[in-house]
């Protein structure tokens, strides 16, 4: 007669209660997975001597996406993992709650640095991603795309005026304006000057077919020189593609182009697909990187250590590495949260399981303790 059965049952349900309480205490941890621990029977030759704990298993589903007011707030609807330098190790983890530190890494709450490309290359070693909060540079304009309908009706000799903003090397705004003469049927004369200045005007022919659209004339060089403090030549182009000539009055319909003044860093968000753009008070964005992410053949050969991270290993294989959105990965959602996937409801009643287990066991070894005592007292 042995206690082995009992003493094993015990073992097994006290193992049990250690992981349901571990899953009912971080119910609340953002990106927490739930576990379950798993047994196996033990047997010598044809009879039964109990349990033994053969491992504990991840559930890996997600949990519920909660919103948050944080921008660096980031939840995987999908699969895959966040991929983190901590120390000397690479982990991966599902709680996406970042901030930058001083350095302008984007952290965890551990100083895990968050991995990825830099600039707008998506290929090579990832590495920390370092948020530059430098002031962008001004830039010159060197391209303009202005559309415009000019009135069909006007008298030739007539016409009218239009302006534009463009910026120099310097970031300084000049007004470009455009004025439009119509000089025969379908055909009318642009000058373009720059602040008022009548040196340099730049002139160009318009032509349009008998439906009103451009059919000539689509591009003007505004090569105007000099303009002030020092600042590189003016030399850029003014495309008038998509213009009209309707029988309506004048007027703009679109007007764009690529210069600048200087900005400072204002802000950081992250879309979808990983991309981290940085926001600056001149109203311009700039991709500084993309997050990569990881997932594996065989998540539950992954190794926890805490922190709701883990790290591969042989059993895991190896990660395989992407951006959001791609392959197998999902998608990030910012401002927002994964909640842990544990179901509390489920555990107390897991709980109540394992303590009748624990019960059980404990009368197991009750009973048998109290035919030992039959038997030894029939000796005596």
């Amino acid at each position: 007669m042995s206690f082995t059965q009992g003493v094993s049952g015990l073992k097994a349900a006290s193992s049990s209660l250690d992981t349901i309480g571990n899953n009912i205490s971080n119910s609340q941890t953002v990106g927490f997975k739930g576990a379950r621990t798993e047994f196996a029977d033990i047997y010598a030759g044809a009879t039964g001597i109990g349990t033994r704990v053969t491992g504990t298993s991840q559930d890996f589903s997600s949990g519920s996406i909660e919103q948050s007011s944080r921008e660096l707030d980031l939840a995987i609807n999908g699969s895959g993992f966040f991929r983190l330098t901590q120390g000397n190790q690479t982990v991966y983890s599902r709680n996406g709650q970042f901030n930058l530190d001083k350095d302008g890494y984007l952290v965890n709450s551990t100083g895990g640095q968050l991995t990825g490309y830099t600039g707008t290359t998506t290929g090579g070693e990832p590495a920390a991603i370092q948020v530059n909060r430098n002031a962008m540079a001004a830039k010159a304009t060197t391209s303009a795309a202005a559309s415009y309908n000019l009135n069909s009706n006007t008298e030739v000799g007539q016409g009218s005026s239009r302006s534009l903003t463009v910026y120099d090397s310097q970031g300084n705004s000049h007004s470009v304006q455009v004025t439009f003469t119509k000089t025969a049927s379908n055909t009318w004369d642009a000058k373009a000057a720059i602040d008022g200045r009548t040196d340099n005007v730049q002139s160009s022919s318009l032509v349009f077919d008998s439906n009103g659209q451009l059919t000539s004339g689509q591009t003007m060089a505004l090569n105007f020189g000099d303009l002030n403090n020092g600042t590189s030549a003016f030399n850029a182009t003014l495309d008038f593609t998509g213009s009209t000539q309707y029988s309506r009055d004048f007027s703009n319909i679109s007007i764009s182009q690529d210069g600048y003044k200087a900005g400072d860093y204002s802000s950081l968000s992250i879309d979808s697909t990983g991309q981290i753009i940085a926001k600056y008070s001149n109203d311009q964005k700039q991709t500084l990187g993309t997050i990569v992410m990881g997932t594996f053949s065989n998540m539950n050969g992954l190794s926890p250590i805490g922190d709701t991270a883990y790290v591969e290993t042989t059993e895991s294989g190896q990660a395989l590495l992407g951006t959001p959105g791609t392959g197998a990965l999902g998608s990030l959602q910012s401002s927002a949260r994964e909640a842990s996937n544990v179901d509390t409801s489920s555990e107390l009643v897991n709980m109540i399981v394992a303590q009748r287990n624990y019960q059980a066991n404990s009368q197991t070894i009750k009973t048998q303790d109290q035919i030992l005592q039959t038997v030894m007292s029939m000796k005596s």
